[in-house]
Parts: structure tokens; C-alpha cells; sequence
């Protein structure tokens, strides 16, 4: 089984990874900071274009699409949330998903039973709604229409495509008060990729497997 993992040097994208190792899958790990990764970053077609020359032929099982900034994080809404943020944000939470997944679906559509993995979050969710951190909460929205429109389009072709909550993990991103280590939310996070097929393709699930609103 290959997996081809997103942000993979911190936080759930390292520990996706380790997991996955540990099962014996082969990982193209990538981050835009490689350290010992396949270089990637999302935001950069020309490297995107690269990797996918790497990979050259090779059949993908499972793309996850992880890599995510949280740049507004305590912005005020009186002078904060500059358009350069906006810019850079949408750049990776969602211009950077759609750009790999394009770039990827020929070495997808060369696997048995493919799979696409979106980590959006709840702070996406439209019906949830308590405000602030409007930057990050519009791109997490946009990530989760992005990847419901993918799987209506890609179903035809036999590729399945999810959409999850982490969890508020214990990350650099999510902080130490958060409530899930990034052992459970991963163990829960491969758990929803397996159950993962096309009769579930564009479901919006939290870690544990319950459905997430809308």
C-alpha cells in the first residue's frame, strides 16, 4: 500500500506517518521544510510538478492531504486579518489540496481501490458558527466544499474522497490544553481512512467517527 501524506513533519501528519510505517505501508512523507522528507510545498505548482515526476508511474493508495496554516489565530476584528493572511492561508488550506489532488490523480486512478483524504476541521462547519478566526474557519469551509465536489466528480472514476474533523489535538497548531493527544487523533484518523469507500465518498467525519455537521 502507498500513501502519500501532506505536512508530514509535525504534529498528525508525523504521526500519520509513523503509523502508517509501523503497518508496513511504503509513505512518501513531504513537507515544504523537507529535513529528510520529499520536498513539497502546496503552495508552488513547480513542486507539486515535481514530486508527481518522482512518482512517475507508481500506483497511489491513499493521498492525504494534511499540510494547513493557521496564520489569524487572536486577530481582532477592528484591525486585524490583513489581506496578505487571507492570501497565504487560502494558498495552502485550499489552493494547495485542489492543486494536489490534479496533480496526483493519475498515479490514484493506477490503484485498486483509491482514496483521498481531506483534514479540514469543525471550525469549518457552517452551523457552528461561534465566531472569530475568520480567516482559518472560511479556508477550512472551502476545503470541505472542495473535497464534497471532488468526490461527486471522482466517484465515476473509482476514487473516494473524505473529509475529516482531527479532533482539537495536541499539536503546535492546536496547543498543549487541547483535548486528544496526537496518538488518538491518528489512531482514530486511520481508522475513518480505511472505512473510507465509495459508498461513504464526501462524508465530513470527526476522528472518532461520528458525522460532523455541515
Amino acid at each position: 500500500m502507498h500513501i502519500l501524506i501532506t505536512g508530514a513533519n509535525r504534529g498528525i501528519g508525523a504521526g500519520l506517518a509513523a503509523a502508517y510505517r509501523d503497518r508496513g505501508a511504503e509513505i512518501t512523507a513531504t513537507a515544504r521544510d523537507a529535513k529528510g522528507l520529499h520536498r513539497l510545498d502546496v503552495t508552488d505548482p513547480m513542486s507539486i510538478r515535481v514530486l508527481a515526476d518522482k512518482l512517475g508511474d507508481r500506483a497511489l493508495d491513499l493521498l492525504v492531504c494534511n499540510a494547513g496554516v493557521y496564520l489569524d489565530k487572536g486577530q481582532s476584528l477592528e484591525d486585524g486579518y490583513a489581506p496578505d493572511l487571507w492570501a497565504d492561508t487560502f494558498a495552502v488550506n485550499v489552493t494547495g489540496v485542489f492543486l494536489t489532488v490534479q496533480a496526483l490523480l493519475p498515479n490514484l486512478g493506477r490503484a485498486t481501490a483509491p482514496k483521498i483524504a481531506i483534514i479540514s476541521s469543525q471550525m469549518g462547519s457552517s452551523t457552528r458558527a461561534p465566531g472569530g478566526s475568520y480567516i482559518y474557519r472560511a479556508s477550512k469551509a472551502a476545503a470541505l466544499n472542495l473535497g464534497r465536489n471532488l468526490a461527486a466528480d471522482l466517484k465515476p472514476r473509482g476514487i473516494a474522497v473524505g473529509i475529516y474533523h482531527p479532533g482539537w489535538v495536541q499539536t503546535d497548531m492546536g496547543g498543549g490544553a487541547a483535548a486528544i493527544t496526537t496518538k488518538e487523533a491518528v489512531a482514530g484518523l486511520v481508522a475513518r481512512f480505511e472505512a473510507l469507500d465509495l459508498d461513504t465518498s464526501g462524508c465530513f467525519e470527526t476522528w472518532d467517527g461520528r458525522a460532523h455537521p455541515y
